[in-house]
């Protein structure tokens, strides 16, 4: 292959870069004489929310493992300036594969700091999506389970002269079971039954529920946040037993659950978890998406609220 054309001729093999073609004199001159073109003024001077990268994988290095994370890396662009500099986003993630980081936080709030600096932006934001191993015990079996739990993390900064304003927030999701109460209270009726102990039948689906809360210090932790979701939600694992699949049915098909249930009890959770430690104003977002069976869509349903307005709902309701 001639790398100057990527054109194959005949069987030529693969061979190692043997160096530039163009001397490295002439590319400084050329850099040296050259205009910065993103720095010029557009056609049409508009100015832009968000200029960046996605689908971008990062290596986040968090306590000494590095981690792969996918990335929406983004900064404000002026009316005035035709585009940013996309090397100078990639730069930061290569300056920053050997710095160890307590957690994810820890990592997107550097990796926006240099953003921004190298862009002279006034606004940024760091998207980190990924998964993390945990084992769980099945409950009957008591055989583990090795699942994947996505965690994430969103960074908001803003440029205030000389300060950047973080705001952050960390989040996790899991797999679930809902069972729909609604045809089961349907089937109640058509069979005419008394109370019995196993519950009428119904369809379920598999669902999956994202939790996001605004941090604050070195709170929440990750654990925290899985925690408020494993309690509120039928939490699902790869690695069952017949018995295990028997429990995790019954109990889903018991306490049936909506979409919107799922998300109005892990709100519940967090508030019940978080009330106190948190600050009021701290924003919580909770997002599920059910997976139907018996139709051809699918639900999605989504709170965004604060810590205080949930608390203000829980003490109505008598949860307090």
């Amino acid at each position: 292959m001639d790398y100057r054309t990527a054109v194959v001729f005949g069987n030529e093999t693969g061979r190692i870069d043997q160096g530039g073609v163009i001397s490295g004199e002439e590319h400084q001159r050329v850099l040296d004489s050259s205009r910065d073109v993103p720095l010029e003024r557009p056609s049409f001077s508009l100015p832009l929310s968000e200029v960046g990268i996605s689908g971008k994988t990062v290596w986040a290095n968090i306590a000494g493992t590095k981690l792969p994370f996918e990335a929406v890396l983004s900064v404000n662009l002026p009316a005035h300036r035709r585009g940013i500099h996309m090397s100078r986003i990639e730069e930061a993630i290569s300056e920053l594969f050997d710095q160890s980081f307590e957690d994810l936080r820890g990592y997107g709030v550097e990796l926006g700091r240099r953003m921004i600096k190298r862009q002279e932006a006034s606004r940024g934001t760091v998207l980190l999506n990924g998964k993390i191993p945990i084992f769980r015990e099945a409950s009957v079996s008591k055989e583990r389970s090795l699942d994947a739990v996505d965690i994430m993390a969103e960074i908001r900064l803003v440029q205030n002269g000389d300060i950047i304003e973080e705001q952050v927030f960390i989040g996790t999701g899991v797999s679930h079971i809902t069972a729909c109460p609604c045809t089961q209270v349907y089937n109640a009726s058509l069979f005419n039954t008394a109370e019995v102990p196993f519950p009428h039948p119904t369809h379920s689906q598999r669902s999956h529920t994202t939790l996001m809360v605004e941090s604050s210090s070195n709170l929440p932790t990750y654990h925290d946040l899985l925690s408020c979701l494993e309690a509120a939600l039928h939490v699902t694992q790869d690695l069952l037993k017949r018995p295990d699949e028997a429990e995790i049915v019954l109990k889903s098909h018991r306490e049936p659950q909506f979409a919107e249930d799922t998300v109005r009890e892990t709100a519940l959770e967090v508030a019940r978890r978080f009330g106190g430690k948190l600050p009021g104003a701290s924003k919580v977002i909770i997002e599920s998406l059910s997976l139907e069976s018996i139709h051809i869509h699918d639900v999605r349903c989504r709170s965004e609220l604060t810590l205080a307005e949930i608390e203000k709902h829980r003490d109505v309701n008598g949860f307090g």
